[in-house]
């Protein structure tokens, strides 16, 4: 689980800076890809964060 964790956080990360960077140089497709990572940020990585959370406090 913690190794998915970092796995998502990275590629969340990335498609985020990629988009940044396409944010930068005003390239088409720049909305979407930011879109997209902050998709992956908010129904992947923070849920997976809290899940990890709240399994540590039960155990």
């Amino acid at each position: 689980m913690k190794k998915s964790f970092f796995v998502l956080g990275f590629i969340t990360c990335f498609i985020l800076g990629i988009g940044a960077m396409f944010e930068f140089l005003t390239w088409p497709y720049r909305g979407i890809i930011v879109f997209i990572g902050f998709l992956f940020l908010n129904f992947g990585l923070i849920p997976m964060y809290f899940y990890q959370k709240y399994r540590q406090a039960k155990s």
